[in-house]
């Protein structure tokens, strides 16, 4: 018997998959989902009754262990995925320290869920459209990913103060210390860092006279943007986000609302600098409208005199 399948009903049949301790079914008639014992409670209908329920998909513990290896495999931050792959190897008990690595970051155990809902919409989708083909009917599709924006809820950008310059100071000296080390060698010990060729064009300023921060919904320091201008031309000093932030889309979305606010009377153009060791976040710059302008290579004296 053919149904409609609706917000309602999705929602449900989603709850009574995680349920592996009793077999539920859809009640084409009402649109509903049931347990066996209820359909068993009810007077016998022959093939009538046995058209009017059908099984939801099934749903086991290996598979919701799959999607949490799927998620902590492609979850972009190395800290939190380590975590992850961690919790997934405990064996016994993985199910539980998986839920305790996620609670530890709370914006990615959103991330986790709306990854989850999202993949187990599918198999309701895909079991859906199966039925639809056995009824001749016309396959329905996938909804759009909103996973991005889901996240970016949970953070709020806003205009950097001076007050911010403690957080600031602290992430800009990490961010100097990768770049370091991503450079692959430390000075010798009263020398400046390789992270010091990132300052040449400038030192330090925060916040500069553009300046965004982003903060989680906890009031915690989460990354910044910040630039300083020559003429009708800003130069992006910093865009920088803590470790443990990483891989949610912040300095995207840091780099999107700092384009958007500044004043374009008073601009034409914005500047910014990439790193070699994050040389991946050149697509994000394309896909807001940036276009490559020049190489900068470097050399340690030290090296060539060793040839």
């Amino acid at each position: 018997m053919q149904f409609e399948l609706t917000e309602a009903l999705i929602n449900h049949i989603l709850f009574s998959m995680e349920d592996q301790n009793d077999d539920f079914f859809v009640d084409t008639q009402e649109g509903i989902v049931v347990t066996a014992a209820e359909i068993s409670g009810e007077p016998s209908a022959g093939d009538h009754q046995d058209q009017r329920y059908i099984g939801i998909p099934r749903w086991e513990s290996s598979d919701g262990f799959r999607l949490m290896e799927r998620f902590a495999a492609g979850f972009k931050n190395p800290i939190v995925r380590e975590e992850l792959v961690q919790a997934l190897d405990q064996g016994r008990g993985v199910f539980r320290a998986f839920k305790n690595a996620l609670n530890r970051h709370t914006e990615v155990e959103q991330l986790w869920f709306s990854f989850k809902e999202r993949e187990m919409r599918r198999v309701i989708i895909k079991w859906y459209n199966g039925l639809r083909e056995e009824w001749g009917l016309d396959l329905i599709g996938e909804e759009p990913e909103e996973t991005g924006d889901l996240i970016l809820e949970d953070f709020r950008f806003r205009q950097a103060q001076p007050s911010d310059r403690e957080s600031a100071d602290e992430l800009h000296a990490l961010c100097l210390k990768e770049l370091s080390a991503a450079l692959c060698c430390p000075e010798p010990a009263g020398k400046p860092a390789p992270g010091s060729l990132w300052e040449q064009t400038g030192n330090w300023v925060f916040p500069g006279e553009e300046s965004l921060i982003a903060e989680t919904g906890g009031g915690d320091y989460a990354g910044h943007i910040s630039a300083v201008s020559t003429g009708r031309i800003l130069m992006v000093k910093v865009l920088e986000v803590f470790p443990e932030y990483r891989g949610l889309g912040i300095g995207e979305a840091l780099l999107q609302r700092f384009t958007q606010s500044v004043d374009k009377s008073r601009y034409f153009q914005v500047l910014i600098d990439i790193p070699s060791h994050v040389e991946g976040f050149s697509r994000v710059l394309l896909r807001e409208y940036f276009k490559p302008l020049a190489t900068r290579y470097y050399v340690n004296l030290r090296d060539t005199l060793s040839k």
